[in-house]
């Protein structure tokens, strides 16, 4: 009769997300992993497959808890300028905290492009932060708030675009009050 598993899957998963978010997929070994969630490596195999399985995990746990943060802060704006200057701004916190960046981007810039599986990921979070963006743009112009100038959806892949790069600097700069000036000046494209 098969062994029950006696760990907290989701404790885990979210253990594991911090230690390949601090190291990275490449340096962090399954002994690291084992040794940090306090598994065993066949507990680790039986739950995750393996290290990918594991890594995968906690990407998408990064997705439904940081990633959907960011979004939902989105939606409880005020304003669409104030909301966005305050999705980007927390973003840089959280990147420089601890020199770590953001995890989906240290992903993309790891794995990518062999990884299919993490690609899929990366790709589903800012697919869904550039629809989130497009929505509170489009109302945003229609209201009057921000110039109708530039097609929403096409703002909102321009401010992923530059996210990206934002957190690419926060690791080698992890100094959040040289990067939030940039901020201002990527939000001068609302008009």
């Amino acid at each position: 009769m098969p062994r029950t598993r006696e760990f907290d899957t989701e404790a885990a998963v979210s253990r594991a997300m911090e230690l390949f978010w601090t190291r990275g997929y490449e340096a962090t070994s399954v002994r690291d992993l084992t040794r940090e969630l306090g598994l065993g490596q066949g507990s680790l195999y039986a739950a995750f497959g393996d290290k990918d399985g594991l890594y995968q995990a906690a990407l998408e746990h990064y997705r439904t808890t940081l990633a959907a943060a960011a979004l939902r802060s989105l939606e409880e704006g005020s304003d669409a300028r104030s909301a966005i200057r305050t999705m980007l701004v927390e973003r840089i916190r959280i990147a420089v905290e601890g020199g770590r960046g953001c995890l989906a981007v240290n992903a993309a810039c790891e794995r990518l492009p062999e990884d299919a599986s993490t690609r899929r990921v990366v790709r589903d979070m800012q697919d869904a932060g550039r629809d989130a963006l497009a929505e509170v743009l489009r109302v945003a112009a229609e209201r009057g708030e921000i110039a109708a100038r530039h097609d929403p959806y096409a703002l909102a892949a321009f401010l992923v675009t530059f996210l990206n790069g934002l957190l690419v600097s926060s690791k080698i700069t992890p100094d959040a009050r040289a990067l939030e000036p940039l901020v201002e000046v990527a939000l001068t494209v609302l008009g």
